[in-house]
């Protein structure tokens, strides 16, 4: 008679769940590194030297090829961009602002938004442009 029911020992390794949560890494991996981009897609003129501006709170203000104004990639109008940034500038006074326009942009629009700017007496705005040869 047969003590354990005839089972034999297990010796191999089951690698299925392994997988399964290396799979599933991968794909949080893609996920996480796509939304990390951030803005609106804009072609950018080219510098051969910038400063970077970028911080913590730093706003992002966007002028695309049709004249259309974004705040942190929100659709603004003028008078809906200067009461953001009155709000923004209440809570920090010295509130860094970049701002991107398209190459093929009107430059009156990207004139009106940093006249918006110079009148709320906001100083630390940078423009961005792209790297030569990118």
């Amino acid at each position: 008679m047969q003590v354990g029911g005839g089972r034999k020992a297990y010796d191999d390794i089951n690698i299925t769940p392994m997988l399964d949560l290396a799979y599933v890494l991968l794909v949080i991996f893609i996920l996480m590194a796509t939304a990390s981009v951030q803005g609106i897609k804009v072609d950018l003129p080219k510098a051969s030297s910038a400063k970077s501006l970028v911080q913590p709170k730093t706003i992002a203000l966007t002028v695309n090829d049709q004249g259309q104004v974004f705040m942190d990639a929100f659709p603004v109008t003028l008078p809906d961009l200067e009461t953001r940034l009155r709000n923004a500038k209440a809570s920090n006074p010295d509130v860094p602002i970049v701002l991107k326009g398209d190459t093929t942009t009107q430059y009156g629009k990207v004139m009106e938004v940093l006249d918006l700017c110079r009148r709320l007496d906001l100083s630390k705005v940078g423009l961005v442009t792209g790297k030569p040869g990118a």
